[in-house]
């Protein structure tokens, strides 16, 4: 046995996974409000994790970027408290308040010591019902964000991703920046974001994970004073999402050494019942770090890349797969062509039986690590929650992983990768200076595969997501959120 399954296995049975899971029970905070909580006493630590349905596909037309920037005003001030005051009370206390949009949610992240617990969670308290909005403050995490627009531009993997997400989901408000751009980052008013706060900072459709050390009766109370004075109404759903992709192949040129490229296609919901199968697929062809196809065909045996990976994304509404490699210039048509022969070739023929079993080591091995500490749990947990799963899953998930077969991978993936037809958006240069005039491959350009190249840039490790997440706009904690598996 390989050292790496070793020490996934004991890292298995040290961490016990079933009976941490057996500990994590719902508590109930009244109507619209998931609350999961797993009682630990071992540190003096208390972790909790919320979504509000406050994400990106909430921004109205022009005003791309709003619920990021309501989001990133949470630690600016609020109730009797100055936006430096607020930051005092939470530096002094030693207490870690960080918040994170995306399309679907407005994810904060508080970590308090136990005996500063009721502080904690009169401050986030205090900054959801309270919020000042100061012309101040405003002005200054609008030049913030502004500035990290402007970094995003000369940076090849944001204006990829960026990109991607602009052709993928064209037409929906899933498709324009989490962040936003200049233009409407710019346009946003103090007003939109009162407005914005008072509609989506609700209750109603609240995920709420805690771990850590405090029992159910302490823990109400807690949960009361930070969020009893949310209004209990449930905003309006994103809008429906009809279609997704645009196959071919879009170029941004960009003077820099290394294009980036983002690849997608639609996938599978996260309710889909071969999602499962789809997701260990996933890791087979590209989600498994230097076990994965692609990396074996793109990194190994042609030496294009130091680094790809791919993942399955899941939006309230949708799934779609995604992944992402840098190449140097002159080598970006053999590596897309690498990349749809590898996927190709995966869709009609499916994995090995060996793949399969290892995939199935590391996938069910690896899920303990996400529990080995409160942060780590509660993060986990409000993940499995905004993917709409039960709390039973926590017992269920390795089982329904070691029950997949070969046939079930290569239904799923027939479903996904059979009808090929890749978005792929390529941000740099792909040509090395007049070395090279053949056209960008695309559904009726066959690639011209030039000399590998050397490696250039560390792998990313096996869980990191393909795409870019935002970038911060402005620090809002001492510390930035912890993120965890989805799966």
């Amino acid at each position: 046995m390989s050292l790496r399954r070793c020490l996934l296995a004991l890292a298995a049975a040290l961490l016990c996974l079933p009976a941490h899971a057996a500990d994590v029970k719902s508590v109930n905070m009244g109507k619209g409000v998931q609350v999961w909580f797993q009682e630990d006493h071992t540190l003096p630590i208390i972790s909790m994790t919320v979504s509000l349905p406050a994400g990106s596909g909430y921004d109205p037309a022009g005003k791309a970027g709003l619920a990021a920037f309501t989001a990133a005003m949470l630690d600016e001030g609020a109730g009797s408290y100055s936006s430096q005051a607020f930051q005092a009370a939470l530096s002094d206390r030693g207490i870690r308040l960080s918040v994170r949009p995306d399309r679907d949610w407005t994810t904060i992240s508080l970590v308090t010591l136990k005996e500063n617990a009721k502080d904690a969670f009169h401050l986030l308290g205090e900054a959801l019902t309270k919020p000042h909005f100061d012309n101040d403050a405003v002005a200054r995490v609008r030049a913030q964000m502004l500035a990290s627009l402007k970094e995003d531009e000369e940076d090849p993997s944001s204006v990829a991703a960026k990109t991607f997400y602009t052709r993928f989901f064209a037409g929906h408000p899933y498709g324009h920046p989490v962040d936003g751009d200049a233009a409407s980052i710019a346009a946003i008013t103090r007003d939109d974001m009162r407005n914005f706060a008072r509609t989506h900072w609700v209750r109603g459709g609240m995920h709420i994970a805690v771990s850590g050390d405090i029992d159910t009766k302490g823990l109400k109370t807690l949960l009361a004073s930070a969020f009893r004075a949310l209004p209990q109404k449930v905003p309006q759903r994103i809008p429906a999402l009809h279609h997704m992709g645009a196959p071919g192949t879009k170029l941004i040129p960009m003077p820099v050494p290394q294009p980036n490229i983002v690849f997608g296609l639609p996938a599978l919901p996260r309710k889909d019942r071969d999602f499962i199968p789809l997701y260990v697929a996933n890791y087979i062809l590209g989600g498994g770090g230097f076990s994965s196809r692609l990396t074996t065909e793109v990194r190994e045996k042609r030496g294009l890349t130091y680094s790809i990976a791919t993942s399955i994304n899941t939006q309230t509404q949708v799934g779609y797969f995604a992944g992402q490699v840098a190449t140097k210039a002159g080598s970006v048509q053999q590596t897309i062509k690498v990349i749809q022969d590898t996927i190709a070739d995966f869709a009609k023929n499916g994995p090995t039986q060996k793949e399969l079993d290892d995939a199935k080591t590391y996938l069910t091995g690896s899920f303990p690590l996400a529990f080995t500490s409160n942060v780590g749990i509660s993060a986990q947990l409000n993940a499995f929650q905004d993917g709409g799963l039960p709390i039973s899953y926590l017992q269920q998930r390795n089982g329904l992983i070691n029950a997949v077969t070969v046939d079930d991978i290569q239904r799923a993936v027939k479903r996904v990768f059979a009808k090929g037809g890749l978005t792929i958006v390529i941000a740099g240069n792909p040509e090395a200076q007049k070395q090279r005039s053949a056209p960008l491959p695309g559904p009726d350009k066959p690639a011209v595969a030039p000399k590998p190249i050397k490696a250039e840039k560390r792998p990313a490790p096996p869980s990191k997501a393909p795409l870019p997440a935002p970038r911060a706009a402005r620090p809002t904690t001492s510390a930035p959120a912890s993120t965890a598996p989805k799966h």
